[in-house]
Order: C-alpha cells, then structure tokens, then sequence
C-alpha cells in the first residue's frame, strides 16, 4: 500500500516538500491550506482547503484516510496548528516532522527590540517613532488599533479587515523583496520603526537589511514555542531524512 503523508502547508517549504515526495514512486501526498489566501502558489499532489476541527478532527482524518505521517510545515506562528498536529499525530499514533525555517538573527549594526507578542510590541512602539512599517499581517492589525497618534504603512498579501489603526495605509504585496525596493520604500513612506515577527528565510529578510542601512529600530516579535516534547528541522532534505528514520524498519 503507497506511503500516504499529510502536509500541513501554506509555505514556500511546505511546496517544496510535497513536490520532493510526489516525485517519489508509490508515495502519496496530501497537503492542507488553511485557505487564509485567495490564491495560494500551485502545489503537487492533493490538496484540501479548510479546517480539520481541531485536535480530534485531525486525528479522524489521519485514521479515515490511513495517513501514514503528518509534517507540519506552517508558517512559524501558526501556534495552534502545530499544537492540534501535535496532539492528533499522538492520538493516531503517528510520527510528526516539524518543519520549520530558521529564524532571523541580528548583526552587530542592527537596532532590535525583541518582543514576546503583538500587544507587546505595540506597547513599545510610541517610545521608538512616529511613522511605523508594520509587517506582521493582515491578521495582526487589530493589535495596534488604539495607537490612534502614529502612522501606519501595513504590509499584507491579502486585504486586510478591522480592526485597525485609524491612520494606516495598505500595501498588498508579496515577497520576495528586494533590499533596493525595501528601501526606497522606507524613505518614500518617511518610516522611522519597522515591526514584524520573526518569520525567516530570505524572501522577506530585505526589509532588514534596508533598516539597518537606514539606522532603523526594528521591533521583532519572536517565535512561540513549540509543544513539549516536539523539536523542527529546517529544511526539507532535513524532513525527509526524519521521515525516512520513521519509517525504517
């Protein structure tokens, strides 16, 4: 019976790792788009959009379509994804990879401030400029929506909904970016803090390098931490080497 593995995606890796295993012979490949995104990039083998119902749907799932394995190669703050992965993967008794891009980390030219949420770091912000680049998504507006005295330049792919600060000005765009772009758009925008939340990988790590070379603060929020007991690997070929260990006799 062909090998059946459940990626839960939404990434440039998660891609990546559904099209390094459907080029495998007999293995079959389900990915699941949170469908979040209008129009998400082509992804080999199977696809379904939409919710599973929590842990205990997931697990159903898993069981009714004989899963084999489950990766979760979200984005790094889909913190209740990964956990619902983590307690299905254990109901059904299977193996779960975790994958997950490594974080960005700062040089000794850049200005951080490292925060442990949204909330957080917009607490911060009145104390460290006037005109802010936000970069954490059209989901996490509604954060900075009392900070009714500063400017905002938001960033998002999708449109975003309230709430959110009185005084924002949408870009919708997706990486990559460029260094070059990043900061042309920083001096025309006039901006003076940059926020946004540790992703990784290099298709948005631009605007980073255009702060520091404008002598920006940049307020990052950090990553949640990943269930007790669960560790990541960062890239693909690291995946599919954890996945093949599952399965080795």
């Amino acid at each position: 019976m062909s090998p059946h593995v459940l990626v839960l995606g939404g990434t440039t890796e998660a891609r990546e790792l559904a099209a390094a295993l459907t080029a495998r012979p007999g293995t079959r490949v389900t990915t699941s788009l949170a469908g979040r995104v209008s129009r998400p990039g082509a992804v080999a083998g199977e696809v379904r959009v939409g919710g599973f119902g929590g842990a205990e749907g997931l697990a159903e799932w898993l069981r009714e379509q004989c899963a084999d394995a489950v990766v979760d190669a979200t984005h790094p703050f889909a913190e209740t994804i990964t956990a619902n992965a983590a307690r299905a993967a254990a109901a059904a008794g299977l193996p779960l990879v975790v994958l997950r891009r490594p974080g960005w980390h700062p040089g000794p030219r850049d200005h951080w401030h490292p925060v442990s949420s949204l909330p957080a770091a917009a607490d911060l912000l009145p104390r460290l400029g006037h005109r802010v680049f936000l970069t954490t998504g059209r989901l996490g507006l509604a954060a900075f929506a009392h900070l009714r005295e500063l400017r905002f330049v938001a960033r998002s792919v999708e449109p975003p909904e309230p709430p959110m600060p009185p005084h924002t000005h949408v870009l919708l765009a997706r990486g990559p970016f460029t260094a070059a772009g990043e900061t042309d758009l920083l001096r025309e925008h006039r901006i003076d803090v940059l926020v946004t939340k540790d992703s990784g990988g290099a298709a948005t790590s631009a605007k980073l390098t255009a702060a520091r070379d404008l002598g920006l603060p940049v307020v990052v929020v950090r990553r949640p931490p990943l269930p007790d007991g669960v560790t990541a690997v960062p890239d693909v070929r690291a995946a599919l080497r954890r996945l093949d260990a599952a399965h080795r006799p």
